[in-house]
């Protein structure tokens, strides 16, 4: 019998790594070694070395063959499919010329240089999932010295040798609740993998684990929902806390000189139903400085509380230093799901300011001095309630990306609206936990626009508005040559001048893109990546 949180670990002898089923092995000759110190460097130059670059998770590059000069130029250098998804929601990571990327329960090591396919490690997708892990969705991979981490469909970290393909270890880190999955990539810090689930719309009890990357053992494990006699327990009454959401399903971002993780929790469950949960329903819809070494929260912010919105908070805490108001302060900026874009002190988690970047929001009138929401009346009911943002947010979780030279922050909005509703409903294992849902705005209104975000002046710089279906779910990525990368929503990718907001290029892939972008370069060689459909795009000049 399991007891309640403890992991299934399987180690894989290395002598039969080579028989693995779905394994195609060609060892690779380079090292492929990452070290902390180049994990923790605040320059993202040939390499791409996590999900967001750098911990920081300001996406900014300090490449400078690719300018709005020579951009024009710009084409497809290669191309790679893959015939082991259906959408590719991943950010590829790259060291030494090798390229990393999953799809869906598959992990590749691509030449970044043409895209040959240097091994793919495969295993089957998961039968029997529930929600967005029935998806098989996989955001891409975390290194560590000559290992490769992720996480599977149904919540399995993997540690693969990143020379090889070869499985050298797998573990089970969430077996106490069928719903849970996972979506996210890994984030490695120092010798911890650390790691979330999926599942909050579907009643489980959000979690972030700190795993030994050598050994897979568990060092600690902060729950996002405080269990009986905890502090913020009488929001979860009997058992509700076992269900209560606040799922960590994106990576989060880490400070080392504070060695303190950032990391964001989604809704609360179930989602449009807050009477079985009152009061603010701690720590859903928040964000949370925990940490490194013993996952000790240091201090929160709750962006929605009682969050019957569906308005996660998993969108990517950006770090920066600079001047706020004329004195020097670690920042912490964030556009939220919610329709404002925070800045908090992160050293103390003191609240700053927000600003609204939604055109329509009716929830909230505005965010008080503590950073509180101004409550309207505006909630789900059995007839129906015109909400605004609409259930997947005015942003979401693709990515933000921040330019030291513009001190701009970038980022995708959605002004859109949903019909809310609400049902009480009971949870059921292998079920959704919404307690009913939501359809489209009847006015058929919607659009998408990147923006850019003076944090000097807590105004829009501009604001650049995109045609398309606003299905689109791609993000950005900056340069130090001014030019902003993004994802747009008539299946293009696209390059914009970084201080003025003018198009530059734009190539049309023909299909949605749900990644983001990043960039790299091989042998002198700049390239710049995406996912979109079931490819991944390399481009370079000639």
């Amino acid at each position: 019998m399991k007891l309640r949180g403890q992991a299934a670990l399987r180690i894989i002898p290395l002598f039969v790594l080579s028989l693995a089923a779905g394994q195609e092995a060609t060892p690779l000759t380079g090292t492929a070694d990452v070290g902390r110190a180049q994990l923790e460097s605040h320059t993202i130059g040939d390499n791409w070395l996590s999900y967001n670059g750098d911990y920081s998770g300001r996406r900014y590059s300090s490449l400078t063959q690719i300018t709005p000069a020579n951009i024009k130029k710009l084409r497809a250098a290669w191309v790679f499919h893959s015939s082991h998804a259906g959408t590719l929601e991943a950010t590829p990571v790259v060291v030494d010329g090798v390229m990393y990327l999953t799809a869906s329960n598959n992990a590749y090591a691509l030449d970044a240089a043409n895209g040959r396919i240097l091994w793919h490690y495969s295993r089957p997708v998961s039968p029997g999932l529930v929600d967005d892990a029935s998806g098989h969705i996989s955001r891409g991979v975390a290194l560590w010295e000559h290992r490769l981490y992720m996480e599977t469909d149904n919540a399995h970290l993997l540690c693969l040798d990143a020379r090889s393909g070869a499985l050298l270890w797998d573990i089970a880190y969430a077996t106490w609740n069928r719903n849970y999955g996972a979506t996210s990539a890994p984030l490695v810090v120092g010798r911890k993998v650390l790691v979330g689930t999926s599942g909050g719309d579907d009643g489980v009890r959000g979690f972030i684990a700190a795993y030994d990357a050598v050994t897979a053992k568990l060092l600690w494990r902060r729950w996002t929902i405080p269990g009986p006699g905890e502090f913020g327990s009488s929001s979860w009454p009997g058992k509700s806390y076992l269900h209560g959401g606040g799922t960590a399903w994106m990576p989060g971002t880490y400070d080392p000189e504070l060695n303190t993780l950032y990391w964001g929790t989604g809704n609360a469950a179930p989602d449009y139903d807050g009477s079985v949960r009152p009061g603010d329903d701690l720590y859903t819809a928040s964000l949370l400085a925990l940490d490194l070494d013993t996952g000790r929260m240091k201090w929160y912010f709750q962006f929605t509380p009682h969050d019957v919105y569906d308005y996660d908070g998993v969108e990517t805490p950006v770090l920066i230093d600079g001047l706020y108001q004329g004195k020097p302060r670690k920042l912490l900026v964030e556009a939220n799901r919610n329709g404002f874009i925070y800045t908090l002190d992160r050293v103390s988690g003191k609240f700053l300011s927000a600003t609204r970047f939604a055109d329509r929001v009716n929830w909230a009138r505005g965010i008080d001095a503590h950073g509180r929401p101004i409550y309207t009346s505006v909630q789900p009911t059995d007839s129906g309630t015109l909400t605004c943002p609409g259930d997947v947010g005015a942003t979401n979780w693709y990515s933000p990306a921040y330019n030291e030279v513009t001190k701009y922050l970038y980022f995708i909005s959605l002004d859109q609206c949903t019909v809310n509703y609400v049902k009480p409903q009971v949870f059921s294992p292998g079920t959704e936990y919404y307690a009913t849902g939501t359809r489209e705005d009847p006015s058929g209104k919607g659009r998408k626009y990147l923006l850019a975000f003076d944090r000097d002046t807590n105004h829009f710089a501009w604001k650049y508005p995109q045609e398309g279906d606003t299905h689109s779910w791609g993000g950005v990525m900056t340069t130090a040559t001014g030019l902003v990368f993004f994802a747009d929503d008539t299946h293009s990718f696209e390059a914009v001048d970084a201080r003025t907001g003018k198009p530059l290029w734009h190539f049309n892939t023909g299909q949605t893109l749900h990644a983001s972008p990043m960039t790299y370069s091989v042998t002198g060689r700049q390239f710049v990546a995406i996912a979109s459909g079931d490819n991944l795009f390399a481009f370079a000049l000639p």
